[in-house]
C-alpha cells in the first residue's frame, strides 16, 4: 500500500523518535542498520524526512539526526506518508484503474473506499510518539 521509501520513511521516524526519548542523536549508519536498509538508501529518506522539516539534521561533530522531544506528539504518520507518497493514497482505486469513481466504480470500490478512509483515520489520528512506546518495550520491531 505504500512506496518503499514511504515504509522506510516511518521506520527510520519511529527510531529517531525513540532514541530522541533518551536525548540521543543518531548517525546514518546506525539508522540504516537499526531498520534494516541500505545506507546510499536511508539517506535519501533521511533527506525527505528532513526537507519536510519531520525530523532535525546537524552536521559535524555532535551532530546527527534528531527530532523535537516536545513535538513528538504532533507528529502523525499522515505527514510521513504525504511526504513520501502524498494523497494519491487515499484516492487510488482498490484494481489500480485510472478511470474509477463514484459515478463508474471498479468491482471492489465501495468496499475499498472504506478501507482508505479507515487508512486516513488512523494515519491521521496515530502519532510517532505512540508508536515508540510498544518499540522500546520490545513488543514491536523496526527490522526482522
Amino acid at each position: 500500500m505504500f512506496s518503499k521509501a514511504c515504509e522506510y520513511g516511518i521506520r527510520a521516524s519511529i527510531y529517531i523518535a525513540e532514541q530522541s526519548q533518551l536525548d540521543r542523536k543518531v548517525g546514518l549508519k546506525e539508522v540504516a542498520e537499526s531498520i534494516d536498509s541500505p545506507i546510499a538508501y536511508t539517506s535519501k529518506i533521511l533527506q525527505q524526512l528532513s526537507r519536510n522539516k519531520i525530523i532535525n539534521s546537524e552536521k559535524g561533530p555532535g551532530g546527527g539526526f534528531s527530532m523535537d522531544k516536545q513535538e513528538l506528539d504532533k507528529v502523525y504518520l499522515s505527514t510521513i506518508v504525504l511526504a513520501f507518497d502524498g494523497e494519491e493514497i487515499y484516492k487510488g482505486c482498490g484494481l489500480g484503474l485510472k478511470q474509477c469513481n463514484e459515478k463508474m466504480p471498479c468491482p471492489v470500490h465501495d468496499q475499498f473506499k472504506l478501507i482508505r478512509d479507515k487508512l486516513k483515520t488512523m494515519l491521521e489520528t496515530t502519532s510517532v510518539q505512540s508508536l515508540t512506546a510498544d518499540f522500546e518495550k520490545g513488543l514491536t520491531f523496526l527490522k526482522r
